[in-house]
């Protein structure tokens, strides 16, 4: 298995891409990125140095991932999401020694014209809805929507949601696996 790369990529010396990764058209790979195995970049995907692209993610077009973004495994990163990465930019101040860090977790899903605010961590299996503003940390499992992100409920693995309280405590199974969830102290974990 090799790397994908269509010809009207740019990658540029030193970007490191893993095996069975697809790259499609008008790409550019910044040198200092770090791409994991089986990664799909779609059509006009920035990446600038500095970021981190765990295994299995998904980007779909018109992605910028930039720098101190780092994406854990099987991230999903919906067509013309936005990432930040200066809290207060200005165009006349010089401000590259504030970027921020934003974590998206193992799994999460980041919905077609979404933003991450940067600095934020955003749980793993969260789900953040198409258009919605996170400029806040989401707890693993969190179904985020609005303007601003507003937690409104809880998603499995499998990417449907939980029929579970915001608060509170509760139990649920996944009607398509069969797993178990259970919400303690506000944080869902599958058991």
């Amino acid at each position: 298995m090799s790397v994908q790369i269509h010809p009207s990529a740019i990658i540029d010396e030193g970007a490191q891409i893993g095996e069975g990764s697809r790259v499609w058209h008008f790409v550019h790979v910044c040198s200092g990125a770090v791409i994991g195995r089986g990664v799909s970049l779609g059509q006009n995907v920035f990446v600038a140095n500095r970021t981190v692209i765990g295994d299995k993610c998904k980007i779909q077009n018109n992605v910028s991932v930039y720098e101190n973004v780092t994406l854990e495994e099987g991230v999903f990163c919906g067509p013309s999401m936005v990432f930040t990465n200066v809290y207060n930019p200005r165009s006349l101040i010089e401000r590259k020694n504030e970027y921020r860090d934003t974590r998206v977790g193992r799994g999460a899903t980041l919905g077609a014209n979404c933003t991450i605010v940067c600095g934020t961590t955003i749980g793993a299996y969260a789900f953040v809805g198409a258009g919605a503003v996170i400029n806040r940390d989401v707890p693993d499992y969190a179904l985020m929507v609005g303007v601003p992100g507003r937690h409104v409920g809880w998603m499995s693995e499998f990417g449907e949601r939980l029929d579970l309280p915001l608060t509170g405590a509760g139990r649920t199974v996944c009607p398509h696996t069969g797993d178990t969830y259970v919400l303690q102290d506000g944080r869902v974990q599958k058991v």
